[in-house]
């Protein structure tokens, strides 16, 4: 019941898929000399994170015929992935997308839900938006993904728990921005609250791996966190710096934390549905 996991904190290099692959397939290669079994990737880890019109040359689309798709799926036999990638569907509708692949099978695929398009964001141009927040299962157990502004929106973990996910992972692109102190930017003290806060509320782990590196004048901060159900830090990683952070979990713990705190036994979800279907008839009809 321990899973050995490693965050990918990586720098790619802006629409240059050779080059990223080239550095995924060399990060899986190192995290299975070190034992890791589940290795995760940022957002749009692929492909860099500030596409704009590079979008509709850098999509992928995730089956076993596609050359870069084909690889990843391979490097998976030893090395359960989550990488983040721009995908194009079959009617040439885009979306940022983020792959579970295991054994050299797609698990699962989610598409990003929540699109900031405000302030520096402008993913609403170019991509469309996902439609499902599904937990899935994997040989470690019952998981639940979302990208980025998935998270900063509580429905989608919410939901993740409701439907059996007891680990929450969590892939972004967060740069920096807000004030910062002589400990960090101000962006990563709020999404670190909000993993800590996650984890203890859903008595879950809570796995985020965010990017490092520059583009186009905009900083990621790095610094990716491993929470577990207690909302104990497990595991950090640097700021500012590319590196594989390595964590061991003791998916034990969930039993344990989950006696003493019951708080998936008590929730009441029938009263939330009938609640929510009164707020959106009177509120938002």
């Amino acid at each position: 019941m321990n899973l050995k996991v490693g965050l990918a904190q990586i720098s790619p290099k802006l629409g240059d898929l050779e080059a990223n692959l080239a550095l995924h397939l060399l990060q899986i290669k190192e995290a299975s000399k070190q034992g890791v079994e589940l290795l995760i990737f940022p957002e749009l880890s692929l492909t860099g994170y500030r596409l704009r019109d590079m979008t509709f040359e850098v999509c992928i689309r995730p089956h076993h015929q596609d050359p870069t798709f084909s690889q990843l799926l391979e490097a998976s036999r030893d090395v359960d992935v989550v990488f983040g990638f721009a995908e194009a569907d079959q009617r040439q509708k885009y979306h940022i997308a983020s792959a579970y692949l295991s054994k050299g099978e797609l698990v699962y695929l989610h598409r990003k839900v929540y699109l900031p398009t405000y302030g520096m964001f402008d993913e609403g141009r170019y991509f469309a938006w996902g439609n499902a927040i599904r937990a899935f299962d994997t040989r470690f157990g019952r998981v639940g993904l979302l990208i980025c502004e998935d998270f900063w929106h509580v429905s989608p973990p919410y939901l993740l728990w409701l439907d059996g996910a007891d680990i929450l992972l969590f892939c972004s692109a967060s740069p920096g921005r807000g004030l910062a102190t002589e400990h960090k930017i101000g962006s990563a003290s709020w999404v670190e609250r909000i993993n800590q806060a996650y984890a203890s509320i859903f008595t879950n782990f809570v796995i985020h791996c965010n990017r490092t590196g520059f583009e186009d004048g905009v900083n990621f901060w790095g610094g990716s966190t491993v929470f577990d159900p207690e909302g104990n830090l497990i595991q950090q990683g640097p700021y500012y710096e590319d590196a594989l952070v390595v964590a061991q979990l003791d998916l034990n713990q969930i039993r344990r934390t989950r006696i003493r705190l019951p708080l998936l036994r008590d929730e009441r979800v029938a009263l939330t549905m009938r609640e929510l279907e009164r707020i959106i008839n009177k509120h938002w009809s």
